[in-house]
């Protein structure tokens, strides 16, 4: 009775669907809790962080977005302290499996150049732009433990920290292979930070042949940037094609057609027995199920993330999504704690079900909400519409530059209209609505409709868009059945 939507770096919208959404327990999941800030006296010199009214955990693409949302508000000053495991300021995570990826002569991202919030159209926020705007950075000194009653945090350097009202964004970790089966050996890897992306560098600087785990985000974008590099790139998955949790096999089909024309070779429905290694603790190669070697000196693993909820259990879990559980204005069961980004679960109000959803637009669009519910006078609930894209091939050199978004809600039957030349679009069409729609190369207007399709929900003509010529004729007769909604 659930689906799972994984998109994104294992990048996931997970929730139960809604015909088993009056099985949530209403109380913890969807009714207004607790606001109250709580006050404390403290004396100067008892904890390590100067700034103590607000404290944020975390320092991915929601803290940075806080961040700015602070500013905006006046109140940053001598008042916010971040602390995050990283030694960077926070920027676009995205960035780590796309043009971060690319080789040296292709022009690869680079920091300071995608630090938050260039992704949402503001300022670049530097290190130094936290210092200019008088906010307390800790890097390097991940939280271990809190303590609600004195409203303290723990680090793992032992600081001792004080906050007034702390929101927690500490996002989500990589899902690892066992040790025992090769998934801590040397050349394989993980991405969800940018030390991991360098690490990732440096071992396709030397490689021959790389071998991606995983058919979803991180497939698709590594092999992307592998074959830029020129290296023999196989993609292994257990599914019967990529990405099964958003594309249709027709769909992915064409993906894979056109990832298999820029030298990336897959091997589908397989699952992986162990990670082989030399006498020197190198992999060599990936060991399937039915006893097949694939030569490798690079692995990447992407199978998905899981939320790091840890030292906050306490807070309040959602034991069917995952992560911490909030309201519609992000705050949790404790008085003065909000979650928010990848770790929150919260009341999906288009579709009146409880999610999770770990995606940078969510993760900028949630940390916007929260700061400005306790900030200012707004009450209005988070009202959040599913969307994900990606954008691979797009280095210097590349034959085709692939950019595909997606809004809504891949539920009900799927109508495929166009010949991925360039074009493509998929309509999720559920009881007559178009409940979600995905377009491939669409031009800037097009891509601004999908929204709007895909909250409002029009009643369309399913005979009439299967009978589109173009996808160009499909997008007119869903914005057609918009006006006529209106």
């Amino acid at each position: 009775m659930a689906n799972s939507l994984s998109i994104k770096h294992g990048l996931s919208l997970w929730c139960p669907q809604s015909v088993s959404a009056n099985r949530v327990s209403r109380p913890n999941c969807f009714a207004p809790l607790p606001t109250t800030r709580r006050s404390y006296v403290v004396a100067s010199a008892s904890f390590a962080n100067e700034n103590r009214e607000f404290v944020i955990v975390g320092g991915g693409n929601a803290a940075g977005y806080a961040a700015r949302s602070f500013v905006e508000h006046g109140m940053a000053n001598g008042k916010l302290c971040i602390v995050s495991k990283e030694a960077v300021a926070p920027y676009e995570r995205p960035a780590l499996t796309k043009a971060y990826l690319f080789p040296h002569d292709k022009k690869p991202a680079r920091l300071p150049g995608f630090h938050t919030c260039v992704g949402g159209g503001g300022e670049r926020q530097t290190p130094d732009w936290y210092k200019d705007q008088g906010i307390e950075m800790l890097y390097q000194d991940p939280v271990t433990g809190i303590d609600i009653e004195k409203q303290t945090l723990t680090t793992n350097s032992g600081k001792i920290l004080k906050y007034g009202s702390l929101i927690i964004s500490t996002g989500c970790t990589a899902s690892r292979f066992p040790e025992k089966i090769g998934g801590n050996l040397a050349g394989v890897h993980y991405i969800r930070d940018v030390s991991d992306a360098d690490s990732l560098i440096s071992s396709l600087e030397k490689s021959q042949k790389v071998v991606v785990v995983g058919g979803g985000y991180i497939g698709m974008e590594v092999a992307a940037a592998a074959v830029a590099w020129k290296l023999d790139t196989t993609v292994v998955f257990p599914e019967s094609h990529l990405l099964p949790r958003l594309f249709t096999p027709s769909l992915a089909g064409r993906y894979e057609e056109l990832f298999e024309k820029n030298g990336v070779k897959f091997v589908k429905g397989a699952s992986i027995k162990t990670l082989e290694a030399g006498i020197d603790g190198q992999v060599t190669a990936v060991k399937l199920e039915d006893g097949s070697l694939i030569e490798a000196d690079t692995v990447v693993i992407g199978i998905g993330a899981k939320p790091a909820v840890s030292p906050f259990e306490s807070v309040g879990l959602n034991s069917t999504v995952g992560g911490i559980q909030v309201d519609g204005q992000f705050r949790t069961s404790v008085p003065g704690i909000f979650a928010i980004g990848d770790v929150a679960a919260f009341p999906l109000k288009i579709y009146d079900r409880v999610a999770r959803v770990e995606h940078v637009d969510h993760a900028r669009r949630s940390a916007q909400h929260c700061i400005n519910s306790l900030l200012s006078a707004q009450t209005h609930n988070y009202d959040y519409l599913p969307y994900f894209y990606s954008r691979v091939f797009e280095y210097e050199g590349s034959s085709r530059k692939v950019w595909w978004q997606f809004f809504g809600d891949n539920v009900g039957e799927a109508i495929e209209v166009g010949n991925f030349n360039p074009k493509i679009a998929t309509f999720w069409i559920d009881s007559g609505k178009l409940k979600g729609v995905l377009l491939e190369s669409g031009s800037p207007e097009e891509f601004q409709l999908l929204p709007k399709l895909a909250r409002n929900q029009p009643i369309v003509d399913k005979a009439k868009l299967q009978n589109a010529s173009s996808v160009e004729e499909a997008l007119e007769i869903a914005r057609a059945a918009l006006l006529v909604e209106a």
